[in-house]
């Protein structure tokens, strides 16, 4: 089994140290629709957990070979030293495993692409000034005039973030998801994700003015996953018990996981586990080619609200693009 640990430097500021965005769209590149915790984070200074606990978590979970990414723009101390020495002690502690240390992100022509876009974006527009030109666009390459008008700001917002048009077709919409999806967040009710990288990426500015939280178990069924054998991934045990302990849920926005959102279409089906949950609004888009489409489909079947998308496609983005369009929807409708 192997794992693989993005290793940052740490920032006093908590909300700087969330390498989770990298380590999600990772895995999602390397391994769609897996539930398992294949991409792990670390970091050296000020945030947890430290490059040895990570590695330590790994070799516990199974892990025979480890890579770690330093996740550094260039090969200073602690890329040169501070963590081969730390790769040296792990192989000595653990002389079973193998472990491979990467180079930094360094000098490489897409990091140069990638400041190149930044430097365009803040050279004339401003940031909504920015999206406001990109929507210009999108209407002006795709006719979106056959879509009821209430869908129109979710379909634009999920085909801005991917740049696929794809969307405009595989977008699968039940008559009330946007009634029922502004209905919540206007009523204060929480969002319910199955990873971090949704939970993370998720305004929470515009849903602080209605009292609502973004919630995310993921974390807390690590013990659990490891302790039991009902074969359930840390993702489907989040859902599951967010559902069954919290009330106060009034949309679910699966990204990644498949067998999330089964278990979610399980819950809202079953009389004897269903709570006041039971009515809310599925955004259900896993990406990937194992039971990520028939999860999709088994959705697009169901009575209750849900917003899905028939195809492989979708991913963490995409369900934060959904609800991102949602709150805004909130603010003016």
């Amino acid at each position: 089994m192997e794992k693989i640990i993005i290793a940052g430097h740490g920032s006093p500021k908590d909300e700087a140290n969330n390498l989770e965005y990298v380590a999600e769209l990772l895995h999602e590149m390397m391994h769609p629709g897996c539930g398992r915790d294949c991409v792990r984070v670390a970091y050296l200074k000020f945030a947890t957990p430290g490059i040895m606990e990570a590695i330590t978590s790994c070799v516990r979970d199974g892990a025979k070979k480890v890579i770690l990414h330093p996740y550094f723009l260039t090969g200073g101390a602690h890329v040169s030293k501070d963590i081969p020495d730390i790769i040296r002690e792990s192989g000595e502690k653990y002389p079973g495993v193998e472990f491979i240390c990467t180079q930094p992100l360094g000098v490489h022509n897409k990091i140069a692409g990638v400041a190149l876009e930044r430097i365009e974006a803040a050279a004339g527009f401003k940031p909504e000034e920015i999206e406001k030109k990109s929507f210009d666009i999108i209407s002006g390459e795709v006719d979106l005039s056959d879509l009821p008008e209430e869908r129109l700001p979710v379909v634009k917002r999920v085909i801005h973030t991917t740049a696929d048009f794809e969307f405009k077709r595989s977008l699968v919409f039940h008559d009330d998801a946007i009634k029922s999806g502004v209905a919540a967040i206007r009523a204060g009710k929480d969002i319910l994700t199955d990873v971090e990288m949704v939970r993370t990426g998720i305004n929470r500015k515009l849903l602080e003015r209605w009292d609502g939280k973004v919630v995310c178990n993921i974390q807390n069924t690590e013990h659990r996953a490891r302790s039991t054998d009902d074969n359930k991934t840390r993702a489907e045990a989040g859902i599951e018990e967010a559902l069954k302990e919290n009330n106060n849920i009034g949309i679910v926005a699966i990204g990644n996981a498949p067998t999330a959102l089964y278990k979610t279409i399980e819950i809202l089906n079953d009389s004897e586990l269903r709570t006041a949950n039971s009515e809310l609004l599925v955004i259900g888009v896993p990406v990937g080619f194992v039971k990520a489409v028939e999860s999709k489909v088994f959705l697009a079947g169901q009575g209750f609200p849900f917003i899905t998308n028939i195809s492989r496609k979708g991913g963490s983005t995409v369900a934060v693009a959904i609800v991102n369009a949602l709150l805004k929807m909130a603010q003016t409708l």
